[in-house]
């Protein structure tokens, strides 16, 4: 079984000296702006995210 994958960037100012917290599972630090943060992952959309700016993929070119 692998490892589960780390954020690239903190959330809050993007940089990217993140380290695991002490807290538990899913809690980072950032070392830059001095927040913890937790991840959660929820789990998947059942009909996937409906975005009215673009339509149904119709497979043609996209030009």
């Amino acid at each position: 079984m692998s490892e589960r994958a780390a954020p690239f960037y903190c959330p809050y100012c993007g940089d990217e000296d993140l380290r695991p917290s002490e807290e538990g599972h899913g809690a980072w630090e950032c070392g830059v702006c001095n927040r913890a943060f937790r991840l959660k992952f929820l789990g998947l959309l059942a009909q996937g995210l409906d975005r009215p700016d673009t339509g149904p993929d119709t497979g043609g070119d996209r030009t």
